[in-house]
């Protein structure tokens, strides 16, 4: 039986990712969907979901704190290939470094910078929160179905920029570009929260429970 593992790091309230994972991998047949603090259970699980929400050096601390849990990722994503997917923060940590309040390591999966938002037009209020389309860059396999022009739901006041761009998926326009989805390998992120955002997050859910990278 598959095993898609929801990381639990105390950040962030998991129940609406929880429902909408356990939802469409019950639509799917993608197996069980665990909410877990527990790096063994992550370190064998056939998928992990990592969500975040607040900034990004609370968060790494967060994560940090849960012994063994940043080893089990390692060895589960980067030494056995498992599909991963982080979750607004939890996609920001994929980045090289983060510079919200303070400089802060990311995991360096994905290289790049997460700084501030800065719209080009200034009646555009940040944090940018809200729906807004996205805009698709580059085909791939948990995208499937989900086209330009789709709804998705954002709240942050910091995005990525990726140092290649063959690892942007996807954007928002917000005065400007902001990185909405990054992905590489076995690894995919989203700005946006994919359980708020209704039919296109959804259907993004169940193409990365089906997905075999």
């Amino acid at each position: 039986m598959s095993l898609t593992a929801l990381i639990d790091y105390n950040s962030g309230n998991l129940h609406s990712a929880q429902k909408a994972f356990e939802r469409m991998a019950a639509e799917t047949g993608a197996g069980d969907v665990v909410v877990t603090a527990d790096p063994a259970l992550v370190a064998r699980a056939d998928r992990i979901v990592l969500p975040g929400d607040g900034a990004f050096p609370a968060c790494r601390r967060a994560l940090a704190s849960v012994a063994g849990m940043e080893e089990a990722l390692h060895e589960a994503v980067i030494g056995r290939g498992r599909p991963f997917l982080g979750i607004c923060v939890g996609m920001q940590m994929l980045a090289t470094t983060g510079h919200e309040y303070e400089q802060t390591p990311g995991f360096g999966w994905i290289a790049g910078e997460i700084r501030r938002i800065a719209p080009l037009d200034p009646a555009l209020k940040v944090p940018h929160m809200g729906w807004n389309d996205l805009v698709i860059d580059r085909p791939h396999p948990v995208l499937e179905g989900i086209a330009t022009g789709d709804h998705a739901y954002f709240v942050h006041s910091y995005a990525m920029t990726v140092t290649d761009p063959a690892h942007l998926l996807a954007h928002a326009d917000y005065g400007g570009r902001v990185t909405a989805i990054v992905g590489r390998d076995t690894i995919i992120g989203t700005q946006f929260h994919p359980e708020k955002s209704q039919s296109a997050g959804l259907r993004l859910i169940a193409n990365f429970l089906r997905w075999r990278p």
